[in-house]
């Protein structure tokens, strides 16, 4: 296997994540902020911080096909969120849980950033997300 997740005794628990990843492949996959958008740039989940996540993880899942990768091969997710508060974060997780299985995203999750912002390039946009995976 090309990424291995773990996380090391000590480390602060619990999270949904593994804290470290250890990639040995060769080609360098970055997925660029995806965001909840069809493939004609239409607007998905208006107003929705959880249907927002699960469409942007679709469109992760789309960016890394591509490149024949998938979230196997994910070594770090970032996520940028809009006006974060500690009160979204069930709204959040629900988000990503809608899709894991669906996505076949690894539980715990690659090591990942929640990022807190004003606010992303268009007012709409409730959160984006950015992938880095690492293949053979």
């Amino acid at each position: 296997m090309t990424v291995q997740l773990s996380t090391p005794e000590g480390m602060f628990q619990p999270v949904p994540y593994h804290h470290v990843a250890v990639a040995t492949g060769t080609r360098h996959v970055h997925v660029a902020g995806q965001i909840a958008r069809d493939g004609q740039g239409n607007r998905l989940s208006p107003g929705d911080l959880a249907g927002q996540l699960a469409h942007a993880l679709r469109n992760t899942a789309r960016g890394l096909a591509g490149a024949g990768a998938d979230f196997s091969d994910v070594v770090r997710l970032r996520f940028y969120v809009t006006d974060w508060e500690p009160e979204k974060y069930t709204e959040f997780m629900a988000g990503i849980e809608s899709v894991t299985e669906e996505l076949g995203i690894p539980r715990p999750l690659p090591p990942l950033s929640a990022i807190g912002v004003d606010y992303l390039f268009e007012p709409d946009v409730l959160v984006e997300v950015e992938a880095e995976a690492v293949l053979d």
